[in-house]
């Protein structure tokens, strides 16, 4: 089973729900559909979202710290308030050169079958 979603119809200061855990990349589900999710992610200096290759577009926005997002093998800096758009198909790597919260945001829609 999915973690549990955050409490609906009431306000959440999303940079409070997640805490920083040593050495670690902690997750937490805010709305989960079959044509998405959107989590916010607590990542400590030091520790990494292995490479991947979605098949999905991903948004990323840093709501604290700073961190390092490889698209294909380039580099892009984001800090505070900056986002960024992972390509559906793409290679990324999220590096936490500090430690950093974020809001991931996985669209589904679009690529079924004889959409695109």
């Amino acid at each position: 089973m999915y973690s549990k979603e955050i409490e609906k119809s009431k306000s959440h200061i999303l940079i409070e729900i997640i805490e920083y855990v040593p050495n670690s990349v902690v997750s937490k589900t805010i709305i989960r559909k079959t044509t998405g999710n959107v989590s916010v992610v607590a990542i400590d200096t030091g520790e990494a979202l292995a490479e991947k290759i979605s098949p999905f577009d991903t948004f990323i926005q840093i709501i604290d710290g700073m961190a390092e997002i490889i698209i294909d093998d380039k580099k892009n800096s984001l800090t505070m308030g900056q986002g960024i758009i992972i390509p559906a198909h793409t290679s990324s790597i999220v590096n936490a050169n500090e430690r950093f919260k974020m809001i991931s945001t996985v669209i589904k829609s679009g690529y079924e079958e004889g959409t695109i």
